[in-house]
């Protein structure tokens, strides 16, 4: 009787230095692969990057949506309030 090993081989890659780690099974295609860990520093990072482009689409959609118009508005003025003290 043959028998025949059952220990995977995990690949571990990081395509940014370190930032960020993913892993997949030895043969399986990259596109297979699973986020294995992220540097906390860069994961806040990104969150910021991502926060600051929905703003932007915001401000942008306020042109045409009151709803919107109106709450950019009320942020502008705490931001202006807050800013002051």
């Amino acid at each position: 009787m043959m028998i025949k090993s059952s220990e995977e081989i995990i690949i571990y890659e990081s395509p940014d230095g370190g930032k960020t780690v993913y892993s997949r099974k030895s043969g399986e295609p990259h596109d297979s692969r699973k986020l294995h860990s992220i540097d906390p520093v860069y994961k806040r990072e990104q969150e910021i990057k991502l926060r600051w482009a929905n703003l932007k689409e915001a401000v942008y959609m306020a042109e045409v949506d009151p709803t919107i118009n109106d709450a950019l508005t009320k942020l502008e003025m705490l931001y202006a309030l807050k800013k002051e003290n």
